[in-house]
């Protein structure tokens, strides 16, 4: 055993090998480094000799080139980013695994801009004096929703979070029971509720709250009448609810704080396209509510933020509390939210400009003109179809709505549909499809034109 171990060259000989020094001059890590994960290498091939595993024991060259095999894998490991790009052939406009929505042009070039200077995140430019964050921003959600003030934390569970926190810990809320939402990874509302010190008060049932429900369920110790839009689900049927509009009057004269998380967040109101019954911010706010909280990675179409919109007096305390300066964003994203805002403020091409919106808007005709223009450069090869179906917003939005689409299916004799749809995910950039009656299926709707030569690059390594 020690003649076999003595086969492996030592650790300064191999670091003379020309390898060793080509893979220093481009691998962009130091020869500390680089020398860890190559001692790494020589006991992992020792571990396999000692196994009996390794099957180039009698010849050193051979233990020589599976040693620098393990480093230059290694080394790959550490080139490759975890966090990749991926074409989006899923036709979920909102897809939580593939990162929500896309920002636009303009919010990427902001955000570029914003990373590679310094910037005024927390300086008054105008008086040369230090500066608060959620001023950035303010005046655009003030502009966009009709709100009296406005503020940035992380997500929108932290938005839930902050004001539970702030206004009802160790007092009561109101909420009806139809309306404890779980909003995905196991995160419950109630939950949520009990982390924050406010002790939830469920009134009415799953499918029926009345108003006398939350009339009946007032006492000293209430602090805020809470609503939850269910964004994820939907009930059907023998159902009623109360509106905020209905609350804002018992919620005034008992001197409690009315409150709607919305969730999804809309600016821009896509029933007048005839696609879900998605109520707009600036509509919870005309109805009364006095703070309403949502996500900006949703409907709006921003990066991952929770927006607190509401009155003056409520937010000022927000911005004052502890946790706000826990739960703030950084720079980059109040770069992204700002951009994307501006885009709001032109309702004709918002259509067109926030990457949410055009992909939710667009037609099954526009898709099926997708679909035709990427067949013309892809190989014969291929068998191909075009098949009718539909697409969901997705990331727990408007769960009712389908989308009309057209989806191609592609075939290849040489592979099977789950053998093409794993490998696909591997490439790069990484492809994520579906599969239907034994082909791999790609949603024209979240894939874009600028996407089509990768896209045909990755099919074309299957010819």
């Amino acid at each position: 055993m020690h003649q076999l171990l003595r086969q492996i060259p030592a650790i300064h000989e191999l670091q003379q090998d020309q390898r060793f020094v080509q893979l220093l001059e481009t691998s962009h890590v130091s020869k500390a480094k680089l020398t860890e994960w190559l001692q790494e290498a020589v006991a992992h091939v020792r571990k396999e000799l000692l196994a009996g595993e390794c099957s180039d024991e009698n010849d050193p060259s051979r233990i020589s080139n599976t040693i620098f095999q393990r480093l230059i894998e290694r080394l790959s490991y550490h080139s490759t980013y975890k966090l990749r790009r991926v074409i989006n052939g899923t036709g979920t406009v909102l897809h939580t695994n593939l990162g929500r929505a896309r920002l636009s042009d303009r919010a990427i070039k902001q955000v570029m801009e914003t990373a590679y200077s310094y910037s005024n995140l927390e300086y008054n430019l105008s008086e040369g004096k230090r500066g608060s964050r959620h001023e950035l921003i303010e005046e655009l959600v003030k502009e966009m929703t009709g709100a009296e003030a406005a503020m940035v934390v992380n997500n929108n569970a932290a938005a839930v979070y902050l004001v539970l926190k702030a206004f009802a810990n160790g007092k009561n809320v109101i909420v009806s029971r139809g309306e404890l939402v779980e909003i995905g990874g196991s995160f419950r509302v109630s939950s949520i509720m009990e982390e924050s010190g406010a002790e939830l008060i469920e009134v009415g049932t799953t499918n029926k709250t009345h108003f006398y429900d939350y009339e009946n369920a007032l006492t000293e110790d209430t602090a805020m009448i809470m609503k939850v839009h269910t964004s994820n689900f939907k009930i059907i049927g023998f159902t009623k609810e109360v509106s905020i509009a209905e609350l804002q009057p018992l919620a005034q004269r008992h001197n409690v704080l009315l409150y709607e998380d919305l969730g999804s967040g809309a600016l821009y109101d896509l029933r007048k396209d005839g696609i879900g019954d998605e109520p707009t911010v600036s509509e919870a706010l005309k109805k009364g509510a006095d703070l309403v909280t949502f996500s900006g990675d949703k409907l709006l179409g921003g990066p991952q933020a929770g927006i607190i919109a509401g009155k003056k007096k409520w937010i000022d305390r927000l911005k004052k509390h502890q946790l706000a300066r826990v739960l703030r964003v950084d720079k980059m994203t109040l770069a992204a939210l700002e951009a994307t805002l501006k885009e709001y403020a032109n309702e004709e091409t918002v259509r067109e400009t926030i990457p949410t919106l055009k992909a939710v808007l667009l037609t099954k005709e526009e898709i099926q003109s997708r679909i035709e223009t990427f067949l013309h450069d892809l190989s014969p090869s291929w068998h191909r179809k075009i098949k009718h179906d539909v697409s969901q917003v997705g990331g727990g939005t408007m769960p009712e709505v389908t989308l009309d689409t057209s989806l191609l299916l592609l075939s290849n004799s040489n592979y099977t549909a789950q053998s093409l749809h794993n490998q696909l995910r591997q490439k790069e950039p990484a492809v994520v499809t579906r599969i239907i009656d034994d082909q791999i299926a790609l949603d024209f709707r979240t894939i874009e034109e600028h996407e089509f030569a990768d896209l045909h690059r990755c099919l074309k390594e299957f010819e």
